[in-house]
């Protein structure tokens, strides 16, 4: 890692170093940017001016502008405008999608750069490096461009990433520019109660880490770790003698764009199960880990031919704090419940809102709009339209996002897709495959009881309130569904484990001489049903195994028993496992065994 020690750690110190002696060159880029803002800054006045500034219309005409000017200024602004569109609470809705439009894209600069670049980052001559290199980019962004080359010692193709030239120079020179507008605007714009010093230098301080070649690798392998143990997760292995803090150099990895329906099909893949293991993956960086791609685009995940999901471009990562953790969780469940003054109160353990702010003129505006939204149809869901609902009242009233849930509601938006067979499939996936809910509450329960907050009886609670409530009624019909299953696979498990345990000299009375076993079902079946007992048992485990397990967890089972409701959806679940027992049991005596595979032992 010697070669990280050439990389820039941002500092307001270095911008005044560097840039403080450069007062020409300073001033020529503080005239052409006050100039192009400053026009469309004038804009905005007479369209206030005019009574025109509240109509969407206008409002959407001037982000189309915004975006066209911030494009024209270089990279520095086009991340600026890249960070506004995930901020909320600072731009209407308008402004947030069109500058979720920047492509993070610039001319391609010359290859023969490029290649000195790579000789002079690395120490070696490229013929000795590379024994293949394309003759030009394969793909470029603001910030550096790509290649695709092969290794010469062990002949492995790999992509290998190139910084700009004067990259860093340029977005030093804004920023120390930048730093002090935000002086200027401290001190006498009183409308604005951020600390705009402060906000430049945390933004500053990220695109320099991108800058870090170094310690995007340092991230991929940070990723790779925790998350790439499930066999269905790619991420490319980073070679370390051939990157420095401009060159990157990692595996190659073949795949097509999520976007690209009709050629993820022709590779013979499912998207249904693509989705399915992106949404495990994301659930396990937003909720498990806290360590997440903040960046997600088409362009940055591939499907691979053997169905896997590849995550490229580590630059963006950022990181959701334990405690923050927990209070999402516990907004989502407040959302179901329709308790609206619990999910503003919220916003106070998430650090939106300082402890001196009154809540309860926020309570109206979250009832209006997701009393529409959760009234929607399945199909109507998305991401999009509840982030951009979340996303008004947000703007409208004194909230403070902080960076890593800006950058939260960023990945989740990209999850939607105009392509509604991606969205149906979410919905199946959500709705109808009960493997992925039991793994995820396993996953959940094993991070939760790392949390020494974490106090099981209190988070039964609003789930009871919702499972009994008027809106609880899929929920019911899920929870009847998959108590009936796991009454099922302990039933079956247990007699399975029974018959395996028997003497040997027994186990044909007990089977009737058929060698397949007493049960007259699939080993497919059987397979499935014993995978659900395992998982159910060591649920249990995790439960009562926790530092804060009380029997008294039950307590409010028991309490919510006594209601009406309850002894009804209980008599339902009880109705079904009767049901279902007896199904079986008439299976087993009436069913003719599946014929044995000729050659089979």
């Amino acid at each position: 890692m010697t070669r990280a020690a050439a990389a820039t750690v941002y500092t307001p110190e270095l911008l005044a170093s560097r840039y403080g002696s450069q007062p020409f060159q300073v001033a020529m880029r503080a005239a052409e940017v006050l100039s192009k803002l400053g026009a469309f800054g004038l804009k905005l006045l007479l369209d206030q001016q005019r009574g025109e500034s509240s109509s969407s219309a206008k409002r959407r005409a001037r982000a189309v502008e915004l975006r066209t000017v911030l494009t024209r200024l270089g990279p520095t602004f086009v991340k600026i405008g890249q960070g506004l569109s995930t901020r909320p609470d600072l731009c209407p809705t308008e402004y947030l999608e069109e500058l979720s439009e920047l492509q993070d894209s610039l001319p391609t600069f010359p290859d023969e750069e490029a290649f000195a670049c790579i000789e002079r980052e690395l120490g070696f001559p490229l013929d000795s490096m590379y024994s293949a290199m394309s003759p030009s980019p394969i793909a470029a962004a603001s910030l550096g461009q790509v290649y695709k080359a092969r290794l010469k010692y062990s002949e492995q193709l790999v992509a290998v990433k190139v910084q700009r030239p004067g990259i860093e120079d340029t977005i030093g020179r804004d920023f120390y520019l930048l730093r002090g507008l935000g002086f200027l605007i401290n001190k006498y714009v009183d409308i604005i109660t951020t600390d705009a010093v402060a906000l430049i230098d945390e933004f500053a301080r990220r695109v320099f880490q991108e800058l870090n070649y170094v310690q995007e690798g340092q991230n991929a392998r940070r990723f790779k770790k925790l998350y790439a143990d499930k066999q269905d997760i790619l991420v490319p292995d980073i070679f370390w003698d051939y990157t420095s803090a401009k060159v990157l150099t990692m595996e190659w990895i073949e795949g097509v764009k999520l976007n690209q329906q009709a050629a993820i099909e022709g590779q013979g893949l499912k998207v249904l199960d693509l989705v399915n293991i992106g949404i495990q993956c994301s659930l396990r960086q937003l909720l498990e880990y806290g360590y997440f791609h903040a960046d997600p685009h088409p362009g940055n995940i591939l499907a691979t031919p053997e169905g896997k999901l590849a995550f490229l471009d580590f630059g963006m990562m950022s990181e959701t704090p334990e405690d923050a953790r927990v209070a999402i969780i516990g907004h989502v469940v407040h959302m179901v419940n329709r308790d609206y003054e619990a999910m503003a109160r919220d916003y106070y353990a998430l650090d939106f809102l300082k402890p001196e702010v009154d809540v309860s003129p926020i309570v109206p505006a979250l009832k209006n709009f997701f009393d529409d939204a959760l009234d929607s149809t399945v199909s109507e869901l998305n991401f999009k339209t509840i982030v951009d609902g979340l996303g008004a009242v947000l703007y409208q009233y004194p909230f403070n996002v902080p960076a890593y849930y800006a950058l939260i509601l960023r990945s989740l938006t990209v999850l939607e897709d105009p392509n509604p067979y991606l969205r149906d499939a979410l919905i199946e996936l959500l709705f109808k495959d009960e493997k992925f809910r039991w793994n995820r509450l396993e996953n959940l329960l094993v991070q939760g009881r790392q949390d020494r907050e974490f106090v099981a009886k209190d988070a039964l609670q609003p789930v009871l309130k919702l499972l009994l409530g008027p809106d609880g009624e899929n929920l019911r019909v899920l929870v009847v569904k998959e108590a009936v299953r796991v009454t099922e696979a302990i039933t079956f498990g247990t007699l399975i484990d029974s018959y395996n345990a028997a003497p040997e000299f027994l186990k044909p009375l007990i089977s009737n001489g058929n060698p397949a076993g007493p049960f007259k079902i699939s080993d497919v079946e059987r397979e499935q049903m014993l995978e659900l007992r395992d998982t159910v048992l060591r649920i249990w485990g995790l439960l009562r195994s926790s530092d804060t397990f009380d029997p008294s967890l039950l307590q409010p089972i028991v309490q919510v028993l006594q209601e009406r409701e309850a002894r009804v959806f209980g008599s339902r679940i009880a109705g079904g496992v009767s049901q279902r027992l007896a199904a079986r049991l008439l299976q087993q005596l009436l069913r003719i065994p599946p014929a044995p595979v000729p050659g089979s032992s």
